[in-house]
């Protein structure tokens, strides 16, 4: 079976999913536009101010449009945050004190937080260096939370539980917004001090709520995946709580400084309408995926999500086998990347990683996951995972070329 009629076929079973995704999209967006319609978004929003930052009227404004959307308290929305990694890393330190505990709930977290951690690396300014104690929960043999032990898991000390939201580089189901409830019932009930956060890069506007409107104290995320609407050029993002979101922009800044510092640069037009797409944006990604998890599934490879599964962010893993297959794909996909397309990606160290990664990423914007790009650590079993796309058509002609690269391979 050819790579085009192995697209098409894939394109007729997901038509009733495309439909719902879509629906999806709209409630998501008139979240949006109603958050804007709130604070009188305007044109004067998008002047900014230099030097300090002080008395930006589009960046406050922009932190309460956030808040709203997310249903949260407050929100700190920065593009001096340089990453995700960045922004979990400032509400971290910014809630825990010496004799701390950080209970890690859903097995062990995304690579680039084992050294803020103090898993990895050394006299880097680590949470190990500052006292803080660490543990966290297995997943269960079927790789899901181990709901029975995280019934008892949480002790006095227990100061902040960390619930990662999606699936990061490794195999188990990425959590639902339900799913997410749930652990903080439970972590709550245990000890209600407990501040519950929620590293939720990958999955905004997946589902129609977000951790924080359903009982998370804090969350945090990148501005180049999901809320930046593949246009907005750097940043991250906390939301939670008041108190604790200015705990977290404290370190960000400096105590005293906190949420009101932060000059945006002339940027609050791309914020706010990256913010506006966004909706749309998630959701050809997630038509995206459907559609690699269904050719791929059909060539018999090993997916996860599987291609009618409900999605939970925007990441779609492949089990490939092999080196050879895993950067066979990756070259496809750079070859039908609007930059960089004359580029080969071959396995390289990356920041902040353990493993050599390979990543195809002809982006606009450098490092971006919100646009179409494909990636996975050079080890065993060899698996290839997939993030976002500005339409899912884009998608579907990149997956031709991989589809026939990684045929080549067999």
């Amino acid at each position: 079976m050819n790579s085009l009629k192995l697209l098409e076929e894939a394109r007729s079973t997901l038509s009733p999913i495309f439909s719902q995704i879509d629906t999806k999209v709209k409630q998501n967006l008139k979240k949006v536009i109603e958050a804007f319609r709130k604070y009188r978004v305007g044109v004067q929003h998008f002047a900014s101010v230099s030097g300090y930052g002080h008395d930006d009227l589009g960046r406050e404004t922009l932190d309460k449009v956030f808040a709203q959307i997310v249903g949260a308290e407050a929100a700190t929305v920065r593009v001096q945050f340089v990453s995700g990694t960045h922004a979990i890393a400032c509400a971290l330190f910014g809630v825990l004190r010496p004799g701390d505990e950080m209970l890690a709930v859903a097995g062990t977290p995304y690579d680039t937080l084992e050294e803020v951690i103090g898993l990895r690396g050394h006299n880097n300014g680590s949470l190990a260096e500052f006292n803080i104690e660490y543990r966290e929960l297995s997943l269960t043999k079927d790789k899901t939370i181990d709901w029975e032990g995280l019934s008892k898991a949480v002790k006095d000390n227990t100061r902040l539980v960390l619930i990662q939201r999606s699936c990061g580089y490794s195999w188990r189901q990425s959590l639902s917004v339900e799913e997410i409830e749930k652990i903080v019932k439970l972590v709550k009930q245990q000890n209600p001090r407990t501040v519950c956060f929620v590293d939720n890069c990958y999955g905004e506007f997946i589902e129609d709520k977000e951790p924080t409107a359903v009982g998370a104290d804090l969350i945090a995320g990148s501005l180049i995946k999901n809320p930046g609407g593949t246009i907005v050029t750097a940043g991250g993002y906390i939301a939670g709580k008041a108190d604790l979101v200015e705990m977290a922009a404290s370190r960000l800044t400096a105590p005293g400084i906190g949420s009101s510092g932060g000059a945006t640069f002339d940027l609050n037009r791309l914020l706010f309408q990256g913010l506006f797409l966004a909706p749309q944006m998630v959701g050809e990604a997630v038509k995206g995926s459907h559609l690699i998890a269904c050719v791929f599934d059909k060539l018999g490879y090993p997916v996860n999500p599987l291609p009618l599964a409900p999605r939970r962010d925007v990441i779609q893993a492949i089990e490939l086998g092999s080196a050879e297959k895993l950067i066979a794909f990756c070259k496809a996909i750079q070859q039908y990347s609007p930059v960089g397309s004359y580029l080969d990606p071959t396995p390289a160290p990356m920041p902040g990683y353990e493993s050599q990664l390979v990543m195809a990423g002809g982006t606009f914007i450098d490092g971006s996951t919100s646009e179409f790009s494909a990636d996975g650590p050079l080890r065993e079993p060899y698996i290839v995972f997939c993030q976002g796309g500005t339409h899912w058509t884009h998608v579907a002609i990149a997956l031709e070329a991989a589809i026939e690269a990684v045929g080549f391979c067999a």
